[in-house]
């Protein structure tokens, strides 16, 4: 008589049952590394878009803006436009020269802004020196903070009172106060 090397069927499922329970366990840390990962990104590519708003001021010996790029002008997440505003009513347009233009963030994303000027529409302006400044008033220094979140991530981007920005992390820097995650 042959006998057959195999498992059972009883065996056969137990090792489906203990491989679906490992997998459950490691699906919430999967999903949060790919929220840490994402706000990272998201904060990466707008503070890469304020220094390029910067370094194209002091390129160019002019003011250079970044604002949200939906109508009101007060959601980051919709994505950002630079630009030199031409025609002077601070708002993107036709007669305006674009630098840079970038969609959306992932819909997990939202922000909050916090500059010495706090009503939309949001903008960071920068003089021909490389300082942050009003738009109406390139002598006026702007600072502040611009915050993005997804879920308990958050990361900011601060601008000191002569315009550099910086990344900070408030999970690990006492220093990165700014506006909390909006309603």
């Amino acid at each position: 008589m042959m006998r057959y090397a195999g498992f059972s069927l009883v065996e056969l499922m137990v090792a489906v049952a203990v491989t679906l329970l490992l997998l459950a366990a490691g699906v919430p840390s999967f999903a949060d590394l790919i929220r840490a990962q994402r706000i990272r990104t998201a904060t990466a590519e707008l503070f890469d878009a304020i220094a390029l708003t910067r370094a194209q001021a002091m390129a160019r010996g002019e003011m250079v803006e970044i604002m949200p790029a939906n109508a009101e002008r007060n959601d980051w997440t919709q994505g950002w436009i630079v630009f030199i505003d031409r025609d002077g009513d601070r708002q993107p347009g036709a007669g305006d020269e674009f630098i840079s233009v970038h969609g959306p963030l992932h819909r997990g994303v939202a922000s909050s802004f916090g500059f010495t000027s706090p009503a939309p529409p949001y903008y960071i302006a920068y003089n021909g020196a490389g300082h942050s400044c009003s738009d109406t008033n390139t002598s006026a220094a702007r600072l502040g903070t611009l915050s993005l979140f997804d879920g308990r991530y958050v990361r900011r981007i601060k601008i000191n009172m002569l315009g550099r920005p910086r990344i900070c992390d408030p999970a690990n820097d006492s220093s990165c106060d700014g506006p909390t995650v909006p309603p």
